[in-house]
């Protein structure tokens, strides 16, 4: 059996917070959530782990689903930003865990190119859990590649490389619009983990 204490400190609360979600949507008692996290996986990011694909979805549930496996398997991962359109509406609101929100796809664009200039290897391959409910997505992926370039410190200088690599739980939350793409997009990253793993913390 996990212990849950060590189990949140190593990465996997982003992953806690998913499952207590779909507790949530299955109409489940979220007392739940925890003893379900413990008998059904680790820590996504270190073991790999994923759980089936769930069940009883809507055709629209199971569009917006795979919509966002191409956008981060594929377009994020390629930095294919010519393709964001597909799965993000033009004047989508982005919130960030740190509180900040950005409006527009040009500045989310501009963000995410941002992450490949000391990354370039950065990519998401996994989601570990994927949840629909309506308009709603929840989905959890594990980031990874290598801080293997100069990283800008917002001051005009930059962070010197370490080498070294990491692979991260995120958790990003989306609602969806009528056209089929995301109005608006709540992305939370285990930065706690990723900061130790890069050398900076």
């Amino acid at each position: 059996m996990l212990d849950r204490r060590s189990l949140m400190r190593g990465g996997a609360g982003v992953a806690f917070g998913a499952i207590a979600l779909a507790t949530v949507a299955a109409g489940e008692d979220p007392a739940l959530a925890g003893t379900r996290l413990q008998e059904l996986m680790g820590d996504p990011a270190q073991t790999g782990e994923e759980l089936p694909w769930p069940s009883g979805l809507t055709r629209q549930e199971h569009r917006h689903l795979k919509t966002f496996d191409e956008l981060d398997f594929v377009v994020y991962s390629g930095q294919q930003w010519d393709r964001l359109h597909e799965s993000h509406a033009e004047n989508i609101r982005v919130h960030y865990a740190d509180g900040r929100f950005t409006d527009g796809i040009d500045q989310h664009i501009a963000d995410l190119k941002g992450q490949f200039v000391w990354a370039p290897d950065t990519r998401i391959s996994k989601h570990p859990i994927r949840i629909a409910k309506g308009t709603l997505t929840a989905v959890t992926g594990v980031v990874a590649g290598t801080f293997s370039q100069p990283m800008p410190d917002g001051q005009g200088g930059t962070i010197a490389p370490t080498g070294r690599r990491f692979a991260v739980n995120m958790v990003t939350v989306g609602i969806w619009n009528r056209r089929g793409v995301m109005s608006e997009e709540f992305l939370f990253m285990d930065s706690g983990t990723f900061t130790r793993q890069i050398g900076l913390g």
